[in-house]
């Protein structure tokens, strides 16, 4: 099969990872026969500095002719040490995902069992931790009217929700719960705030046409506080934009490390798929950034393309690279592996077409044997 796969590195650390995620899909293509034709292009911070636009035209119109988008990451210190700059790289992240129509954002969440003791959680407390966070993305505060005072001494954020916005998110949460162990837990803010209130309302009356499904609510504050506490407990989760963005990065200690979170973007027509942290600009350049959040990402959009046997695929060599601790310096601190290394690894598990186990004996920087 043929794609055509738009690939947007972005800024900091995100040329290197996604060039492993790029080397990742070359051997799925080359493994089960298909053809991905990618094409780059500028975004956040490069592009600004390239073309004076955070997100330019011509970025934009190959997004919206491609089947996916592989995002990396975008930010940089001297735009987010300047709170006067008028334009910011997330401005063409946001600008994207608005024109592209990507209204939710996904969000897996699991503890890797052999990385339980790198997380700050007490392990009885995160073993068996398996969860999906969905998150509505085009609505709410980040989009809301924005304004400063003449003096600059106030300043305002307007969120906004309609039934809509909630029920076309919600809708896809209530159906991955269906396919999981049918627990949703809607996240909002209802004894404070109006937004949230109409939330609680829409998926309440939603719910009726999901009777498989238990729903729960939980305010944002004692939500976050039960991340921590028993996470085992979350299923499916729903939540509005900003609450979404925040829990979300809070259960990447889940995992060990925010290298392993990856994310998709959808719509009705497109869809994006980048791993959940940033651009990491102190990392930039020195190899040691964690590739593997941006791998399992290019795996969800092997599933978003249909091609569910190559997604699992990726998905146990990720598996296993964690399992032999061929891993960045943030998960394997003692005998860490490049970000390059990391990835030359995953490409090599996937192209063992005969599926051998790899010789961990004789597993080291220079050398992987296939045994």
């Amino acid at each position: 099969m043929k794609f055509n796969i738009a690939v947007l590195p972005g800024d900091g650390i995100g040329p290197e990872i996604t060039q492993q995620s790029v080397k990742v899909l070359r051997a799925v293509a080359d493994r089960f026969d298909h053809e991905f034709i990618f094409e780059e292009a500028e975004v956040g911070a490069i592009a600004i500095d390239l073309m004076g636009d955070p997100l330019p035209d011509t970025t934009l119109e190959l997004c919206k002719k491609s089947d996916a988008v592989l995002f990396g990451a975008i930010g940089d210190p001297k735009y987010d040490n300047d709170p006067s700059a008028k334009i910011r790289p997330e401005q063409g992240l946001l600008k994207l995902r608005k024109e592209l129509g990507l209204f939710a954002n996904i969000r897996p969440v699991r503890a890797y069992e052999s990385l339980i003791h790198k997380s700050p959680l007490k392990p009885e407390n995160i073993e068996g931790a398996d969860m999906v966070i969905f998150r509505e993305l085009t609505g709410g505060i980040y989009f809301g009217e924005k304004s400063t005072s003449e003096d600059g001494r106030s300043a305002s954020d307007l969120c906004t929700y309609s039934v809509e916005e909630i029920e076309r998110v919600a809708h896809l949460a209530f159906n991955a719960a269906q396919e999981r162990r049918k627990k949703l837990t809607l996240v909002d803010k209802a004894n404070v705030l109006e937004t949230s209130r109409l939330w609680r309302k829409t998926v309440t009356e939603l719910g009726k046409a999901y009777p498989d499904v238990s729903v729960d609510y939980l305010f944002v504050d004692n939500a976050a506080m039960q991340m921590i506490l028993n996470p085992k407990q979350f299923d499916v989760i729903l939540t509005e934009n900003m609450f979404g963005d925040i829990i979300s990065d809070e259960a990447s200690v889940i995992g060990g490390s925010i290298g392993l979170l990856e994310s998709a973007s959808v719509g009705t027509e497109n869809a994006l798929f980048e791993p959940i942290h940033g651009s990491y600009p102190q990392a930039t350049g020195q190899g040691i950034a964690n590739p593997l959040a941006s791998v399992l990402s290019a795996a969800m959009l092997l599933d978003h393309l249909g091609l569910k046997e190559e997604a699992e695929t990726v998905r146990m060599a990720v598996d296993l690279s964690i399992k032999l601790n061929v891993c960045t310096i943030d998960i394997n601190k003692d005998n860490h592996y490049s970000t390059e290394r990391v990835g030359d690894f995953l490409e090599s598990v996937i192209s063992d077409t005969e599926g051998h186990i790899v010789n961990n004996e004789n597993l080291s920087l220079g050398q992987m044997t296939i045994i």
